[in-house]
């Protein structure tokens, strides 16, 4: 017969696990690496909502300079957007189902940046040089250029800047998701046989672990229900349907495309406990400092307060009563 784990090394590796889901997808025992893939994946798609906002100021017409700008910069920014993405949730993966440290983690973080920023790079370039992007009359945007409608291979072309790695995140975000929650699983149910010793501690983690759970549920929905509409629109186009245009899909394809960071931070910081709770006491802290930093002038001639003087003077013990 095969004799069961101990309760600490079961309760060891479930403590790891509700660590790495309480954090922004804190990695167990790391949590730097992982901000630093939020950061990145952040900057991303602050890149991108910054280049679909001057491309609806601007409101383009046709084909000009700044509309080729436009387009290779949201081109490139939503390609790195999905490639950090399906990073974070590969080295949450590994972090916690293979419980990848040191060194090898460092190498893929290598890897993750030279994916992330060099494959959309080099897309982006091959695009510009070859003239495949310019306006496309909105028909698969939402008031910014993208792939000119009139090239030959833009199907290729479409792919090749978005759609084809939007499509990829679609089917491997679930899946690794999945199967993280299937390993959080595992060790819930390895656990139990030992709850009436560890019964205290199973209820204090009970809570925490039903929070980890529903976030890792909400992040691929998040992204799939945010990027659907552009997909949708996507095919519309490619079948020729006036459809392609009705009011509710261009708003939610606009909506979709710009909200992804202001989907993770309301996930990853406002659903957070204890980032909400750094945020309000930092808040009341700059609060109650304001009035305190502005003290009333006094007029020349006015005595330094006795507090100072107090501090200024040396202390002085009092006097012994006499000896009898």
């Amino acid at each position: 017969s095969i004799t069961p784990s101990p309760p600490h090394t079961l309760l060891a590796e479930r403590e790891k696990v509700i660590l790495a889901l309480k954090m922004p997808l804190l990695p167990p025992g790391d949590g730097t690496r992982a901000r630093r893939l939020l950061l990145f994946l952040s900057l991303a798609d602050l890149l991108s909502a910054a280049s679909y906002f001057y491309g609806v100021l601007q409101d383009f017409s046709g084909p000009s300079w700044d509309c080729v700008l436009q387009g290779a910069v949201s081109s490139f920014a939503n390609t790195s957007s999905f490639f950090w993405t399906v990073a974070i949730a590969l080295y949450l993966y590994l972090s916690i189902v293979h419980a990848a440290r040191g060194p090898r983690t460092d190498r893929l973080l290598w890897a993750f940046h030279a994916v992330s920023w060099g494959v959309p790079l080099t897309i982006t370039v091959a695009a510009v040089s070859l003239k495949k992007i310019g306006y496309d009359a909105s028909d698969v945007s939402v008031g910014w250029c993208w792939i000119d409608l009139e090239a030959e291979d833009r199907l290729l072309w479409m792919l090749l800047t978005g759609k084809l790695w939007e499509m990829l995140a679609y089917i491997l975000l679930p899946l690794l998701y999945l199967l993280v929650r299937k390993h959080i699983n595992r060790a819930r149910e390895a656990l139990s046989e030992y709850r009436p010793i560890l019964c205290d501690t199973h209820q204090l983690q009970r809570r925490s672990s039903s929070v980890a759970d529903k976030k890792l549920v909400l992040i691929p929905l998040i992204f799939i229900c945010l990027r659907v509409w552009s997909t949708v629109r996507f095919v519309l186009t490619l079948c020729g349907s006036p459809a392609v245009r009705i009011p509710v899909l261009v708003v939610l394809h606009g909506i979709g495309n710009t909200f992804q960071g202001g989907a993770n931070c309301i996930m990853f910081v406002l659903c957070t406990r204890a980032v909400r709770t750094r945020l309000v006491s930092l808040c009341c802290c700059c609060c109650c400092s304001q009035p305190s930093t502005q003290s009333p002038a006094r007029p020349p001639g006015a005595s330094v307060p006795s507090k100072t003087r107090d501090a200024q003077e040396p202390r002085q013990t009092p006097e012994e009563p006499p000896s009898t």
